[in-house]
């Protein structure tokens, strides 16, 4: 009796006695014909915009082997390797893969985004310097600086932009981070030089770049850089309004004790023997993570964007580095040709070492406007009448013809496809900046070139998983839901899967209704008054949350308030998260079922009171109890001028039944992993969105509204306020990224 279990269980003073108000649920068919609605509402440009993301040809193959294949996208985290092995090599294959492009020893296996990935290595570069100042390209991409800059504040580390061409690095810093080729697609000529300037004062070198280029350019670790990061995005992921993308970090081994990868974030997978001595695979050095150091771990990452990571990795073994390479070069040469020609008919380029993007100023703006709306062709637009342009996989010889028409340059797509193979380009030959090491050399890299091929190897590598494909995973929280094959669907549609996060907002009302839609049934569910769809992970939705109640004490001039109670029975995500964000963590004891101890919890309040910031309380328990003094809990931490962060991880058993808004939480975050659905591929994504009473929500109290985003975005002039959900730029985070 499902009734009698709930009011068993469900205290009678939180239970919802009223329907929830939500539109009539539909079935599958209507479901889809809703969704071919609102995909209608968005508009489909050529989007040469750039900033870190671009259109790819994703391989038929990927798509209904692994983006739309329940073996694939049901399994849960390879925390047990004895059921994990297929995922585990695919991941490995991932990390070589980055490994071998960038050219560092050690590489992870994915994080959130390129932007956040920044963040991640200016704190690694601060903990294994033990200095607190980071100097930064001001030339990195935009989203790239807001997180960073989010980052920073609460950690109190000092960030300043540095010149390039003049670096003045000093002893007390710990990092330099640059972006490589740069936002305006520039290649430095003196990375070497300012990578030998930070060493001679003990720092350590980011380089944020492109994977693809470097199948051209010289690799980070050729440098002589101590981590790369970046996004893996043009390996065959789809745009999607910004995301879900895998992002990445490789270190240098530094020192005898591989110093740099112990305290690198996310996962890393290893290769190990079992107990019969056959090669296998688990999850290495995992005392860094949140769920073994807790407020002591390298990062609060847990979910990460694995089904992605695998996406790129099966990319990569499709192509393999010769076809990777050609590629690359396509692209290359297309650019080289657009310049070339756009300098011979007077419109000035503003740099001559470059990849894929080119800087350009049309002779008048208002004409090129005109005309890039007659072709439906995005660019980026800059603030002082440059424009720039971005090439990738996708771009053909009539693409090329109808960019250069937008100069009012007339070349015909047939000219172009007659000699664009003439054209000298920057990189090929004997360029300063041309690669000269080899990559991706593995047999994995060079033996899957055909659809049969890696179809065979992707079901073996499938067959050797549990998911639900097989049976239920019974993990409490992490229980995986039913992901619908309905479901799967539309997110391949190109009216959701071809959009860039940068796009004008005028063709994306599509994408706008679904947010206000889901943001006002959200709302509904959980009491609360807003929701940002921003962050694109739990671990991201709680920095997010814990900011939000940062930015509000600000507001109303309690910037002492530096303590954050939370339960020893917590997930580790929770101490992680509040450390992060700049508190202070004292742990609140259980008694002997798992629930908080309220003696502990008063004692512990009158202890700080005049410094405490708040709780962090999971509901219910992570023991899965309804505790019965959870309004008594919200309302002692109330009194003594706390907030209440509810973590959202067991939101599935209070749907519908109870509503954390109600009961006295002032923030959470919802896992859609768990509760609403998303595809957990066996490690991301995940989504991890917030909802704050109107208190926190109010502008200017660190929740920035702009298209619903929680943040200041950082964007250029023209890109039309858009940095899309997806992609995060949580003044924190999104750049923290979400989708």
């Amino acid at each position: 009796d499902l009734d009698q279990l709930t009011s068993t269980n469900v205290p009678d003073a939180i239970a919802l006695n009223r329907p929830l108000n939500l539109p009539q649920p539909l079935d599958e068919w209507r479901m889809l014909t809703v969704l071919r609605t609102l995909a209608a509402k968005n508009e489909i440009y050529r989007s040469y915009i750039g900033m870190g993301f671009h259109d790819c040809i994703v391989p038929g193959v990927i798509i209904r082997n692994m983006l739309q294949n329940a073996g694939w996208i049901t399994s849960y985290t390879p925390y047990q390797p004895e059921i994990s092995q297929g995922r585990l090599e695919s991941l490995l294959n991932f990390q070589t893969m980055i490994s071998d492009l960038t050219g560092l020893d050690v590489a992870n296996a994915s994080l959130l985004d390129e932007a956040s990935a920044c963040a991640e290595a200016m704190t690694l570069s601060c903990r294994a310097t033990k200095r607190n100042v980071v100097l930064y390209d001001p030339y990195l991409h935009p989203q790239n600086i807001a997180v960073i800059q989010t980052r920073a504040k609460p950690l109190n580390i000092t960030l300043e932009p540095f010149n390039v061409n003049d670096p003045n690095i000093t002893r007390d810093v710990a990092g330099v981070i640059i972006q490589y080729p740069n936002t305006e697609g520039l290649i430095y000529d003196n990375i070497e030089a300012i990578v030998e300037n930070a060493h001679e004062n003990g720092a350590l070198v980011t380089m944020a770049c492109d994977p693809l280029s470097l199948c051209l350019l010289r690799s980070p670790g050729d440098l002589k850089a101590d981590i790369a990061v970046g996004n893996a995005q043009r390996f065959g992921i789809p745009l999607g309004y910004g995301g879900p993308h895998p992002a990445f970090m490789s270190v240098a081994k530094t020192d005898n004790r591989n110093s740099l990868a112990r305290l690198m974030p996310g996962r890393l997978v290893g290769v190990s023997r079992d107990a019969e001595g056959n090669q296998a695979y688990r999850l290495a050095l995992q005392t860094r993570e949140q769920h073994i150091r807790r407020d002591k771990a390298t990062s609060n990452i847990c979910t990460a964007q694995a089904l992605l990571a695998n996406m790129a990795a099966m990319y990569t073994i499709y192509h393999g580095p010769a076809r990777l390479a050609s590629i690359a070069r396509t692209i290359h040469k297309s650019t080289a040709y657009l310049g070339q020609h756009l300098a011979e008919n007077g419109v000035e380029i503003a740099h001559e070492n470059y990849f894929d993007t080119l800087k350009c100023k049309p002779m008048n703006l208002t004409d090129f406007k005109v005309r890039a709306e007659e072709k439906k062709i995005n660019v980026r637009y800059f603030d002082n009448s440059w424009v720039g342009v971005s090439l990738d996989e996708t771009v053909l010889p009539e693409d090329l013809s109808d960019l250069l028409y937008l100069f009012n340059v007339d070349i015909t797509a047939r000219d172009i496809f007659q000699h664009i193979h003439e054209t000298p380009s920057p990189l090929i030959g004997n360029s300063e900046h041309a690669r000269r090491s080899s990559y991706l050399q593995h047999p994995v890299f060079n033996s899957h070139h055909s659809e049969s091929q890696l179809v065979r190897y992707i079901k073996r590598l499938e067959n050797k998983d549990v998911s639900l494909v097989h049976s239920m995973i019974p993990l409490g929280s992490c229980t995986m839901k039913l992901n619908a094959s309905a479901e799967l669907a539309p997110i391949t549609w190109p009216k959701f899967s071809n959009i860039h996060p940068f796009a004008p907002s005028d063709q994306t009302k599509g994408y706008a209704q679904v947010f206000n839609d889901l943001e006002r049934w959200l709302c509904e569910l959980t009491g609360y008054d807003r929701f940002s769809l921003q962050p694109n992970s739990g671990a991201n939705g709680e920095y997010a949350g814990l900011l939000a109640i940062r930015g509000y004490l600000e507001s109303i001039d309690q910037k002492q308030r530096n303590i954050c109670l939370i339960p020893m029975s917590a997930h580790g995500t929770n101490p992680a998260s509040a450390q992060l964000a700049g508190f202070k963590v004292m742990p609140v004891e259980s008694d002997r079922h798992g629930n908080i101890n309220f003696k502990d919890l008063s004692a512990k309040i009158d202890k700080c009171k005049d410094n405490l910031a708040a709780i962090m309380v999971t509901y219910p328990s992570t023991h899965g109890v309804f505790e019965s003094s959870i309004m008594d809990v919200c309302n002692k931490i109330h009194e003594n001028g706390g907030q209440v962060y509810l973590d959202g991880a067991n939101f599935n058993a209070q749907v519908g039944l109870c509503r954390p808004g109600d009961y006295g939480s002032d923030v959470s975050h919802l896992n859609l992993h768990k509760t609403f659905c998303i595809p957990h591929g066996g490690g991301g994504p995940g989504a991890g969105p917030i909802g704050v009473k109107c208190k926190l929500g109010k502008e200017g109290n660190f929740w920035k509204r702009n298209d619903r985003a929680i943040h200041k975005v950082a964007r250029q002039s023209k890109i039309e306020e858009k940095v899309s959900r997806p992609f995060l730029v949580i003044r924190s985070k999104r750049n923290v990224t979400i989708r």
